[in-house]
């Protein structure tokens, strides 16, 4: 699922960060608030939100549409994972995209690039940058408790997972599975954050 959240996520978040950092256009500062209020957002209250929209008596829970996920599925926690996870992704990758050099945009335009390949380009430039903002992305979502618990329920065998299977232990006194999860939990992440820095350093040495 977490998985799934990244992928969404980066696929809407580094469009969404190139644009803003490339172009400027009327409500763009608002727009860069929202999305800056987005990063510091309290999962819960993400969580929240979600369940109020896909509940039965919600604005997209009441309309009975089959592409729309419900409660306690884990479509709808990745529904709440993504919203987390793609502010971070976008705003950081705004940051990297503003940090490249303004006169490159300008010298590929002027070699004959098309405006798609200039901003390919600068991605590239910035691609350091854009490689930290997924990491930034999944370190978010996989540490994630509060929201996948009110979106999933923790039902076991369907929408557990290992965030919520430790609070759930934890709150039995099973500390040494509690205890035996985490581990698990901080290795599937260290070797993906490894993942993640070796194709930064590989990026970094081209």
């Amino acid at each position: 699922m977490s998985g799934i959240a990244l992928a969404l996520s980066t696929v809407i978040g580094i469009p969404l960060g190139a644009a803003l950092g490339l172009t400027r256009f009327v409500g763009r500062r608002l727009v860069i608030a929202v999305m800056y209020t987005g990063m510091g957002f309290p999962p819960v209250v993400v969580g929240l939100f979600v369940y109020l929209m896909l509940s039965r008596s919600g604005p997209l829970g009441s309309l009975g549409l089959d592409a729309i996920p419900e409660l306690f599925t884990p479509a709808a926690m990745v529904v709440a994972q993504t919203i987390i996870a793609f502010p971070l992704v976008a705003g950081f990758t705004m940051a990297a995209v503003m940090g490249v050099d303004p006169n490159l945009r300008l010298q590929v335009l002027g070699l004959g690039a098309t405006a798609w390949q200039a901003t390919w380009a600068i991605l590239a430039e910035a691609r350091t940058g854009v490689i930290v903002s997924v990491v930034a992305g999944f370190g978010g979502i996989i540490s994630e408790v509060g929201a996948v618990m009110l979106v999933g329920g923790n039902i076991e065998h369907s929408t557990r997972v290992l965030t919520t299977a430790i609070v759930l232990e934890t709150r039995k006194g099973n500390f040494e599975l509690a205890i035996a999860l985490g581990i698990i939990l901080l290795s599937l992440s260290f070797f993906a954050n490894l993942a993640m820095l070796r194709l930064q350093g590989s990026s970094l040495n081209e």
